[in-house]
């Protein structure tokens, strides 16, 4: 009976310890730290040509704001989280400085993945369809992962991030595009944090153990390996701790949802 009792004490334990994700967008951020993405450096003009920056707005003067990717001439990839309860999108294309961008437009078509859970964050995929843009140095897609790829967990593979997400609390999102280096992690290190029910093989997952990484307003940017330049993860949820809090943060697996893509869109690699 007393092993009996310790086991059921060492399983609440367990569960106490499991920490339920956030939407990267909803991660508070601590006022000490001046850029976001937290500790990486400043892009310069060019060196994330795929990256936008979406305003989102669900129709009755509630708005935020994401990251996306651009994937064809009229396709934008981001996180449902994002999409999910918008009516519209403004669209920011070619930007370092996020209110300089070289153009914007506006979009109504928003595609949110059906199995969409808003509880456990599963199925964090959407897609924009937006008017046609043609592509330059400073505005360019970012290639998607081939179907040969899909086998690949990218264990241990170095990739890029970029974002304009929060510098702090109170600051809302900065100005200037950040990036960070970050090595993709074996799934486990999510899964013994947050706990088998959110983590899923549909999941990437990095740790953070110089707090490196996504923080609010950066969700549904894209992870795009330094190898081979394609974009292999969507930013998609974090610790409620905080972005400082040197726990996992995780991303929508894109290898997982090509068909779908390729469905709605006609893209494929």
């Amino acid at each position: 009976m007393k092993v009996l009792g310790v086991l059921i004490i060492s399983a609440f334990a367990l569960a106490a310890a499991l920490e339920t994700p956030v939407p990267v967008k909803d991660m508070p951020a601590e006022k000490k730290i001046n850029g976001r993405i937290t500790n990486g450096y400043p892009a310069y003009e060019g060196k994330v040509p795929y990256i936008v920056s979406l305003l989102f707005d669900n129709g009755s003067g509630g708005g935020w704001f994401c990251g996306g990717s651009i994937i064809g001439h009229e396709w934008i990839l981001t996180a449902a989280h994002c999409t999910h309860g918008a009516s519209y999108v403004n669209i920011a294309y070619g930007a370092v400085w996020r209110n300089q961008p070289q153009f914007s437009h506006v979009s109504w078509d928003l595609i949110t993945h059906p199995q969409y859970d808003t509880g456990n964050l599963h199925n964090d995929i959407g897609l924009i369809r937006t008017p046609h843009v043609d592509f330059w140095s400073l505005v360019n897609k970012v290639e998607l992962p081939r179907y040969d790829d899909r086998y690949n967990n990218f264990y241990g593979w170095w990739a890029l991030l970029s974002g304009w997400g929060a510098s702090s609390d109170n600051s809302g999102m900065t100005d200037y595009l950040n990036c960070v280096d970050i090595q993709i992690s074996d799934n486990n290190v999510c899964v013994e944090h947050f706990g088998s029910t959110f983590i899923t093989p549909n999941h990437l997952c990095y740790a953070t153990p110089d707090n490196k990484g996504s923080c609010g307003g950066d969700s549904g940017g894209p992870l795009v390996l330094h190898d081979s330049n394609r974009q292999v993860g969507i930013v998609s949820f974090g610790s409620a701790l905080g972005c400082l809090s040197n726990s996992p943060k995780g991303l929508t697996r894109v290898t997982s949802y090509l068909d779908w893509i390729r469905d709605h869109t006609g893209i494929s690699y």
